[in-house]
């Protein structure tokens, strides 16, 4: 019998400068999948662990093909995304590195590295400050040329490197996102419970909901006039309410939201939200509006359409993509047809039923099982070839 396919794994995105980020609940859920289906595979995961690392809840606990390795490196982050993790790898005899944060610098020379890179917002839709962004799209690029291959989380994020990076076609591998079903699912939520939450929440009317980081990219500035425009030629009651961290740059939006416009309806800002929270929240929305920008998959409008609430979203980037042209969409850059996408679902039921339900039935593609068989296909191709096959993996369209 041989000898597993050692594979490390980059555990630095579980870190708590992450919580609450779409990158942490990625590598999360991967790595949980991973460690289920990596002995079927013949490989074995070797997540790192700090020395300072707590790990009383099980998530680092060896099982069959499920080795945890403990450094000190990881500690230092700097040091560790800038070659550290490589160099920790090869000493404890890996066979290759998963990196599921493209934002770092792999040492490719020690051994092969795959790198998950999400998506290109520092080069599409920077907003960060000018230092931090030429940071960002020097690692990304470096990144995406030093790494033996690159699993990226949607077609057009794939496009995006190919384009940007100037890597092969046949490098970079389309792996789309799951989801947590335990946690997003069409059960209506308890009523009390669901009461108590929006009585602590400040929440006192119908919602229309949007959850995740509060940032420039979510474009929530505009959502918030949309809202507002509503109330304005309407008589729709309901409250708008933005669930999620404060991120950075949202001045603007905490602004926006204190603004009591015409006295009608109002805007909550929930901040971090347990997972219970968000799940209950979720459920009991009547709407989920996806304004964003730019997505490279986008984890909160498949939470949204596995819960079987109505969505919307903007009709750009991966969105359509994802949501398999399921939705109905509008230019994330016109207040007037945010809008007028908003106040038609409300207004008809039949379309937030009909929309609930195509969405759910394509949420039901997505799981974090098929994201960690397909993620491991790539690992065993370039551990066991050397090279990169040209093919896109992920769900059929």
């Amino acid at each position: 019998m041989s000898a597993p396919l050692k594979v490390a794994f980059d555990s630095s995105a579980l870190g708590a400068r992450y919580r609450h980020h779409g990158i942490q609940v990625y590598a999360r859920n991967l790595l949980e999948s991973l460690r289920a289906a990596a002995p079927r595979h013949g490989m074995e995961i070797r997540p790192f662990i700090s020395t300072a690392q707590r790990c009383d809840d099980g998530t680092f606990a060896e099982t069959p093909g499920f080795r945890p390795r403990t450094t000190p490196l990881l500690k230092f982050d700097r040091l560790w995304r800038y070659g550290g993790a490589a160099a920790a790898a090869y000493r404890d005899g890996a066979d290759i590195l998963l990196n599921p944060n493209g934002a770092s610098l792999p040492v490719s020379f020690l051994l092969p590295i795959v790198t998950t890179i999400h998506d290109l917002t520092p080069m599409v839709l920077p907003c960060y400050p000018r230092r931090i962004a030429m940071l960002l799209r020097f690692l990304l690029t470096r990144s995406a040329k030093a790494s033996a291959a690159i699993i990226t989380v949607s077609e057009h994020s794939r496009q995006d490197i190919v384009r940007i990076c100037g890597v092969p076609e046949s490098k970079v591998h389309v792996v789309y996102e799951g989801y947590d079903r335990r946690l997003f699912h069409d059960t209506r939520p308890e009523p009390a419970a669901h009461r108590a939450l929006l009585a602590r929440l400040g929440i006192s009317r119908p919602y229309i909901l949007h959850h995740g980081a509060i940032q420039p990219r979510k474009n929530l500035a505009r959502l918030i006039a949309a809202y507002r425009l509503i109330l304005s030629r309407s008589k729709l009651d309901f409250d708008l309410v933005l669930a999620g961290p404060l991120a950075w740059q949202f001045d603007e939006i905490v602004a926006a939201a204190r603004n009591p416009g015409d006295g009608r309806g109002k805007v909550v800002l929930t901040g971090s939200l347990s997972d219970h929270d968000l799940s209950l929240l979720l459920r009991g929305a009547a709407l989920e509006v996806v304004p964003s920008l730019y997505e490279g998959f986008c984890l909160p409008l498949v939470e949204a359409m596995a819960c079987g609430v109505a969505t919307i979203a903007a009709n750009c980037s991966s969105l359509p993509e994802v949501s398999g042209g399921v939705l109905r969409y509008f230019d994330p850059g016109s207040v007037e047809e945010i809008a007028k996408c908003m106040q038609e679902v409300l207004e008809r039921a039949e379309l937030r039923s009909e929309l609930a339900e195509r969405g759910r039935a394509r949420a039901q593609q997505f799981s974090w099982q098929q994201c960690a068989e397909e993620t491991l296909a790539v690992l065993e191709q370039v551990a066991r070839t050397g090279r990169i096959r040209t093919q896109a993996v992920g769900v059929a369209l």
